[in-house]
Protein backbone atom coordinates (compact mmCIF):
# COMPACT_ATOMS: atom_id res chain seq x y z
CA UNK A 1 0.00 0.00 0.00
CA UNK A 2 1.38 3.24 -0.79
CA UNK A 3 1.51 6.17 1.20
CA UNK A 4 1.02 9.59 0.33
CA UNK A 5 3.87 12.56 1.47
CA UNK A 6 4.34 16.09 0.83
CA UNK A 7 7.57 17.37 -0.41
CA UNK A 8 9.30 20.75 -0.09
CA UNK A 9 6.87 22.42 -3.22
CA UNK A 10 4.03 21.69 -1.32
CA UNK A 11 2.38 18.72 -3.69
CA UNK A 12 1.78 15.48 -2.37
CA UNK A 13 3.54 12.47 -3.72
CA UNK A 14 2.73 8.65 -3.28
CA UNK A 15 5.69 6.50 -1.94
CA UNK A 16 5.66 2.58 -1.14
CA UNK A 17 7.05 2.02 2.03
CA UNK A 18 9.39 -0.78 2.39
CA UNK A 19 8.01 -4.50 3.69
CA UNK A 20 10.96 -5.67 5.85
CA UNK A 21 13.61 -4.70 8.27
CA UNK A 22 17.20 -4.97 8.01
CA UNK A 23 18.58 -7.43 9.78
CA UNK A 24 20.96 -6.25 12.46
CA UNK A 25 22.49 -8.87 15.72
CA UNK A 26 23.38 -7.37 18.85
CA UNK A 27 26.97 -7.86 19.99
CA UNK A 28 30.06 -7.05 22.19
CA UNK A 29 32.53 -3.66 21.83
CA UNK A 30 34.68 -2.89 18.32
CA UNK A 31 38.10 -3.92 18.31
CA UNK A 32 39.16 -1.22 15.63
CA UNK A 33 37.19 1.64 16.75
CA UNK A 34 35.85 3.50 19.60
CA UNK A 35 33.12 4.46 18.52
CA UNK A 36 29.76 6.51 21.08
CA UNK A 37 26.51 7.30 19.90
CA UNK A 38 25.26 10.82 21.55
CA UNK A 39 21.81 9.73 22.41
CA UNK A 40 18.68 12.06 23.25
CA UNK A 41 16.06 12.31 25.73
CA UNK A 42 12.47 10.85 26.04
CA UNK A 43 10.23 13.59 27.47
CA UNK A 44 7.25 12.69 29.71
CA UNK A 45 4.45 13.41 27.44
CA UNK A 46 1.92 13.52 30.19
CA UNK A 47 3.52 16.20 32.53
CA UNK A 48 1.78 19.46 32.42
CA UNK A 49 4.78 22.13 31.48
CA UNK A 50 5.14 24.62 29.18
CA UNK A 51 8.37 25.49 27.10
CA UNK A 52 10.34 27.26 29.62
CA UNK A 53 9.86 24.88 32.24
CA UNK A 54 12.59 22.81 33.58
CA UNK A 55 12.76 19.26 31.13
CA UNK A 56 9.90 16.56 32.19
CA UNK A 57 12.13 12.95 31.55
CA UNK A 58 10.66 9.71 31.09
CA UNK A 59 13.40 8.44 32.73
CA UNK A 60 12.64 4.57 32.06
CA UNK A 61 12.04 5.02 28.22
CA UNK A 62 15.00 7.08 28.22
CA UNK A 63 17.66 4.77 29.67
CA UNK A 64 15.73 1.76 27.95
CA UNK A 65 16.92 3.61 24.68
CA UNK A 66 20.45 3.23 26.35
CA UNK A 67 20.41 0.04 26.54
CA UNK A 68 19.50 -0.07 23.27
CA UNK A 69 22.66 1.30 21.85
CA UNK A 70 24.80 -0.61 24.30
CA UNK A 71 23.29 -3.99 23.31
CA UNK A 72 24.63 -3.51 19.93
CA UNK A 73 28.16 -2.68 21.07
CA UNK A 74 27.77 1.29 21.13
CA UNK A 75 29.15 3.41 23.75
CA UNK A 76 26.88 6.55 24.57
CA UNK A 77 27.47 9.73 25.05
CA UNK A 78 25.30 11.23 27.13
CA UNK A 79 24.11 14.95 28.13
CA UNK A 80 25.32 16.07 24.89
CA UNK A 81 23.81 18.60 22.92
CA UNK A 82 21.89 15.59 21.43
CA UNK A 83 20.20 15.32 24.44
CA UNK A 84 19.13 19.09 23.59
CA UNK A 85 21.51 20.27 26.47
CA UNK A 86 21.11 24.03 26.33
CA UNK A 87 18.18 23.69 24.16
CA UNK A 88 15.38 22.24 26.76
CA UNK A 89 17.67 20.29 29.06
CA UNK A 90 18.57 22.35 31.95
CA UNK A 91 21.50 21.76 34.32
CA UNK A 92 19.21 20.12 37.01
CA UNK A 93 17.89 17.62 34.13
CA UNK A 94 21.14 17.10 32.71
CA UNK A 95 22.98 16.22 35.95
CA UNK A 96 20.14 13.68 37.05
CA UNK A 97 20.10 12.05 33.41
CA UNK A 98 24.13 11.96 34.04
CA UNK A 99 23.69 10.13 37.74
CA UNK A 100 21.13 7.47 35.68
CA UNK A 101 22.96 6.59 32.94
CA UNK A 102 26.38 6.45 34.66
CA UNK A 103 24.55 3.87 36.79
CA UNK A 104 23.08 1.82 34.48
CA UNK A 105 25.84 1.91 32.75
CA UNK A 106 27.84 0.42 35.57
CA UNK A 107 25.06 -2.19 35.77
CA UNK A 108 25.28 -3.21 31.75
CA UNK A 109 28.95 -2.85 31.36
CA UNK A 110 28.51 -0.45 29.07
CA UNK A 111 30.76 2.44 27.50
CA UNK A 112 29.51 6.07 28.68
CA UNK A 113 31.13 8.92 28.64
CA UNK A 114 29.36 12.37 29.68
CA UNK A 115 29.18 15.97 28.73
CA UNK A 116 30.53 18.65 31.60
CA UNK A 117 29.82 22.45 30.45
CA UNK A 118 28.79 25.26 32.38
CA UNK A 119 24.97 25.32 31.46
CA UNK A 120 24.11 26.01 35.06
CA UNK A 121 25.24 29.79 34.46
CA UNK A 122 22.06 31.61 33.39
CA UNK A 123 23.43 35.24 32.78
CA UNK A 124 26.65 36.78 31.85
CA UNK A 125 29.26 35.16 33.93
CA UNK A 126 33.27 36.32 35.43
CA UNK A 127 36.30 34.07 33.96
CA UNK A 128 36.36 32.97 37.78
CA UNK A 129 32.54 31.90 37.75
CA UNK A 130 33.25 29.78 34.30
CA UNK A 131 35.86 28.03 35.78
CA UNK A 132 34.16 27.30 39.23
CA UNK A 133 31.01 25.97 37.37
CA UNK A 134 33.15 23.87 35.01
CA UNK A 135 34.75 22.38 37.78
CA UNK A 136 31.12 21.63 39.64
CA UNK A 137 30.31 20.08 36.65
CA UNK A 138 33.76 17.64 36.35
CA UNK A 139 33.10 16.61 39.53
CA UNK A 140 29.53 15.12 39.35
CA UNK A 141 30.69 13.14 36.26
CA UNK A 142 33.50 11.52 37.60
CA UNK A 143 31.70 10.55 41.17
CA UNK A 144 29.54 9.13 39.07
CA UNK A 145 32.09 6.88 37.68
CA UNK A 146 31.91 8.39 33.80
CA UNK A 147 34.60 9.53 31.37
CA UNK A 148 34.45 13.41 31.00
CA UNK A 149 33.80 15.23 28.24
CA UNK A 150 34.88 18.87 28.49
CA UNK A 151 32.03 20.70 26.31
CA UNK A 152 32.68 23.96 24.84
CA UNK A 153 30.84 26.67 26.96
CA UNK A 154 28.37 29.53 25.49
CA UNK A 155 29.48 31.39 28.81
CA UNK A 156 33.55 31.20 28.14
CA UNK A 157 32.72 32.23 24.52
CA UNK A 158 31.27 35.50 25.54
CA UNK A 159 33.28 35.87 28.65
CA UNK A 160 37.06 35.44 26.72
CA UNK A 161 39.02 38.01 25.73
CA UNK A 162 41.48 36.15 23.90
CA UNK A 163 42.88 32.63 23.48
CA UNK A 164 44.81 33.08 26.48
CA UNK A 165 41.63 32.81 28.54
CA UNK A 166 41.22 29.54 26.74
CA UNK A 167 44.08 28.19 27.74
CA UNK A 168 44.24 29.43 31.24
CA UNK A 169 40.08 27.49 31.45
CA UNK A 170 41.13 24.18 29.93
CA UNK A 171 44.25 23.98 31.09
CA UNK A 172 43.05 24.40 35.05
CA UNK A 173 40.23 21.90 34.58
CA UNK A 174 42.91 19.43 32.46
CA UNK A 175 45.58 19.63 35.57
CA UNK A 176 42.84 18.77 38.25
CA UNK A 177 41.05 16.17 36.01
CA UNK A 178 41.67 12.55 37.42
CA UNK A 179 40.87 10.67 34.22
CA UNK A 180 41.81 11.31 30.52
CA UNK A 181 39.23 13.81 29.20
CA UNK A 182 37.25 14.03 25.54
CA UNK A 183 37.89 17.56 24.43
CA UNK A 184 35.14 18.91 22.50
CA UNK A 185 34.88 21.28 19.53
CA UNK A 186 31.67 22.16 19.02
CA UNK A 187 31.09 24.28 15.87
CA UNK A 188 29.08 27.33 15.42
CA UNK A 189 26.74 25.76 12.81
CA UNK A 190 25.27 23.63 15.89
CA UNK A 191 25.24 26.55 18.31
CA UNK A 192 25.20 30.17 16.81
CA UNK A 193 26.26 31.21 20.54
CA UNK A 194 29.82 29.39 20.25
CA UNK A 195 31.30 31.57 17.11
CA UNK A 196 34.54 32.28 17.65
CA UNK A 197 35.65 29.65 20.45
CA UNK A 198 39.23 29.47 20.86
CA UNK A 199 39.93 33.24 20.90
CA UNK A 200 39.05 33.63 16.93
CA UNK A 201 36.61 33.61 14.27
CA UNK A 202 39.42 32.29 12.23
CA UNK A 203 39.23 28.76 11.98
CA UNK A 204 43.24 28.39 11.42
CA UNK A 205 44.01 30.88 14.35
CA UNK A 206 41.31 28.96 16.71
CA UNK A 207 43.38 25.03 15.69
CA UNK A 208 46.47 26.49 16.91
CA UNK A 209 45.24 27.42 20.46
CA UNK A 210 43.47 24.10 20.49
CA UNK A 211 46.30 22.34 19.21
CA UNK A 212 48.39 24.49 22.00
CA UNK A 213 45.57 23.13 24.78
CA UNK A 214 46.48 19.75 23.68
CA UNK A 215 50.08 19.63 23.56
CA UNK A 216 50.49 21.01 26.86
CA UNK A 217 48.48 18.04 28.37
CA UNK A 218 48.21 14.76 26.55
CA UNK A 219 48.32 12.70 29.33
CA UNK A 220 45.00 14.09 30.59
CA UNK A 221 43.49 14.15 27.10
CA UNK A 222 42.09 10.77 25.84
CA UNK A 223 40.92 12.13 22.33
CA UNK A 224 39.18 15.21 20.72
CA UNK A 225 35.50 15.43 19.25
CA UNK A 226 35.48 17.76 16.34
CA UNK A 227 32.36 19.26 15.02
CA UNK A 228 33.01 21.43 12.48
CA UNK A 229 31.47 19.64 9.41
CA UNK A 230 34.78 20.02 7.46
CA UNK A 231 36.33 17.04 6.70
CA UNK A 232 39.60 18.17 5.46
CA UNK A 233 40.06 20.28 8.46
CA UNK A 234 39.59 17.54 10.73
CA UNK A 235 42.20 15.16 8.84
CA UNK A 236 44.77 17.75 8.63
CA UNK A 237 43.81 18.24 12.73
CA UNK A 238 44.39 14.61 13.84
CA UNK A 239 47.19 14.45 11.28
CA UNK A 240 48.64 16.93 14.06
CA UNK A 241 47.77 14.80 17.52
CA UNK A 242 50.25 13.70 19.94
CA UNK A 243 50.83 9.73 19.90
CA UNK A 244 48.16 8.70 21.80
CA UNK A 245 45.26 11.18 21.28
CA UNK A 246 42.48 10.11 19.62
CA UNK A 247 40.34 11.98 16.80
CA UNK A 248 36.47 11.08 17.55
CA UNK A 249 35.05 12.58 14.47
CA UNK A 250 31.59 14.70 15.09
CA UNK A 251 31.10 15.06 11.37
CA UNK A 252 27.47 13.86 11.10
CA UNK A 253 28.19 15.30 6.79
CA UNK A 254 31.20 12.76 5.96
CA UNK A 255 31.68 10.26 9.14
CA UNK A 256 32.35 7.04 7.03
CA UNK A 257 35.27 8.11 4.94
CA UNK A 258 36.91 9.83 8.24
CA UNK A 259 35.96 6.63 10.41
CA UNK A 260 37.23 4.33 7.36
CA UNK A 261 40.62 6.77 7.62
CA UNK A 262 43.45 6.80 5.17
CA UNK A 263 46.93 5.62 5.31
CA UNK A 264 48.08 7.86 7.48
CA UNK A 265 45.60 7.26 10.06
CA UNK A 266 41.61 7.61 11.18
CA UNK A 267 39.11 8.68 13.06
CA UNK A 268 36.98 7.30 15.91
CA UNK A 269 33.45 8.06 16.64
CA UNK A 270 31.12 10.07 18.80
CA UNK A 271 28.01 11.28 16.76
CA UNK A 272 24.52 12.14 16.52
CA UNK A 273 23.21 10.39 13.22
CA UNK A 274 24.57 7.13 15.29
CA UNK A 275 21.22 7.39 17.80
CA UNK A 276 18.80 6.63 15.17
CA UNK A 277 21.48 4.43 12.88
CA UNK A 278 22.51 2.45 15.78
CA UNK A 279 22.18 -0.71 14.86
CA UNK A 280 23.64 -0.18 11.09
CA UNK A 281 26.10 1.70 12.52
CA UNK A 282 27.48 -0.87 14.56
CA UNK A 283 26.95 -3.36 12.16
CA UNK A 284 29.02 -1.36 9.77
CA UNK A 285 32.03 -1.28 12.52
CA UNK A 286 31.65 -5.14 13.12
CA UNK A 287 32.20 -5.19 9.14
CA UNK A 288 35.30 -3.22 9.49
CA UNK A 289 36.81 -4.78 12.25
CA UNK A 290 37.73 -7.62 10.19
CA UNK A 291 39.74 -5.39 7.79
CA UNK A 292 36.83 -4.90 5.11
CA UNK A 293 36.77 -1.20 4.36
CA UNK A 294 34.78 -1.65 1.08
CA UNK A 295 32.16 -3.34 3.03
CA UNK A 296 32.14 -0.70 5.78
CA UNK A 297 31.96 1.74 3.26
CA UNK A 298 28.94 -0.29 2.05
CA UNK A 299 26.74 -0.35 4.55
CA UNK A 300 27.89 3.28 5.99
CA UNK A 301 27.69 5.31 2.86
CA UNK A 302 23.79 4.86 2.20
CA UNK A 303 23.06 6.74 5.04
CA UNK A 304 24.91 9.94 4.56
CA UNK A 305 22.12 11.19 2.81
CA UNK A 306 19.58 10.42 5.69
CA UNK A 307 22.13 12.29 8.05
CA UNK A 308 22.44 15.19 5.72
CA UNK A 309 18.83 15.75 5.90
CA UNK A 310 18.78 15.79 9.42
CA UNK A 311 21.60 17.76 10.13
CA UNK A 312 20.43 20.62 7.31
CA UNK A 313 20.30 24.00 8.17
CA UNK A 314 19.54 25.37 11.26
CA UNK A 315 22.10 22.73 12.26
CA UNK A 316 20.82 22.85 15.38
CA UNK A 317 17.68 21.21 15.10
CA UNK A 318 18.48 17.95 14.14
CA UNK A 319 17.24 17.30 17.36
CA UNK A 320 13.50 16.73 16.38
CA UNK A 321 14.61 14.21 13.04
CA UNK A 322 16.67 11.99 15.42
CA UNK A 323 13.33 11.80 18.04
CA UNK A 324 10.91 11.78 15.41
CA UNK A 325 12.98 8.49 13.89
CA UNK A 326 13.13 6.98 17.52
CA UNK A 327 9.61 7.32 17.70
CA UNK A 328 8.48 5.52 14.08
CA UNK A 329 11.04 3.09 15.25
CA UNK A 330 8.92 1.79 18.02
CA UNK A 331 11.51 2.82 21.00
CA UNK A 332 9.31 5.78 22.33
CA UNK A 333 5.39 5.59 22.46
CA UNK A 334 4.86 9.85 21.09
CA UNK A 335 6.47 12.61 19.30
CA UNK A 336 7.05 14.91 22.48
CA UNK A 337 10.12 16.31 23.04
CA UNK A 338 11.27 18.75 26.43
CA UNK A 339 10.96 22.36 25.49
CA UNK A 340 8.44 21.68 22.83
CA UNK A 341 11.11 20.90 19.93
CA UNK A 342 8.98 18.63 18.33
CA UNK A 343 7.66 21.62 16.36
CA UNK A 344 10.98 22.95 15.13
CA UNK A 345 11.17 21.28 11.50
CA UNK A 346 8.56 21.29 9.21
CA UNK A 347 6.03 18.13 7.99
CA UNK A 348 7.87 18.15 4.34
CA UNK A 349 11.21 17.65 6.32
CA UNK A 350 9.88 14.96 8.60
CA UNK A 351 8.14 12.90 5.25
CA UNK A 352 11.69 13.20 3.86
CA UNK A 353 13.20 11.97 6.93
CA UNK A 354 10.49 8.95 6.91
CA UNK A 355 11.23 8.34 3.33
CA UNK A 356 14.99 7.66 3.82
CA UNK A 357 14.76 6.03 7.22
CA UNK A 358 12.59 3.20 5.57
CA UNK A 359 14.68 3.08 2.92
CA UNK A 360 17.20 2.04 4.48
CA UNK A 361 15.64 -0.79 6.37
CA UNK A 362 16.15 1.74 9.91
CA UNK A 363 12.46 0.70 11.29
CA UNK A 364 12.58 -2.82 13.18
CA UNK A 365 8.59 -2.83 12.30
CA UNK A 366 8.06 -1.00 8.90
CA UNK A 367 4.56 -1.12 9.84
CA UNK A 368 4.38 0.31 13.02
CA UNK A 369 6.25 3.24 11.36
CA UNK A 370 4.30 3.22 8.71
CA UNK A 371 1.18 3.86 10.80
CA UNK A 372 2.70 6.12 12.58
CA UNK A 373 3.71 8.02 9.78
CA UNK A 374 -0.16 8.06 8.45
CA UNK A 375 -1.36 9.27 12.32
CA UNK A 376 1.03 12.35 12.14
CA UNK A 377 0.11 13.59 8.22
CA UNK A 378 -3.56 13.52 9.57
CA UNK A 379 -2.84 15.31 12.52
CA UNK A 380 -1.52 18.12 10.09
CA UNK A 381 -4.46 17.29 7.19
CA UNK A 382 -3.41 15.46 4.84
CA UNK A 383 -6.37 12.15 3.93
CA UNK A 384 -5.40 9.22 2.39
Amino acid sequence: MTIRLPDSKGTLRTYDPRTEPLTATTGTAFTSRTVFSAAHVVADQYADVSPDSPAAVDWDVTLAFRRHLWSHGLGVAEAMDTAQRGMGLDWAGAAELIRRSAAEAKAVGGLIACGVGTDQLTGPASLAEVRAAYEEQLALVEASGAQAILMASRALAAAATGPEDYLDIYGHLLRQSAEPVILHWLGPMFDPALEGYWGSPDLDAATEVFLQVIAAHPDKIDGIKVSLLDAQREVDLRRRLPDGVRCYTGDDFNYPELIAGDEKGFSHALLGIFDPLGPLAAEAVRVLDTGDVTGFRQLLDPTVELSRHLFQTPTRFYKTGVVFLAWLAGHQSHFTMVGGLQSARSLPHLARAYELADGLGLFPDPKLAEERMRNLLALYGVNH
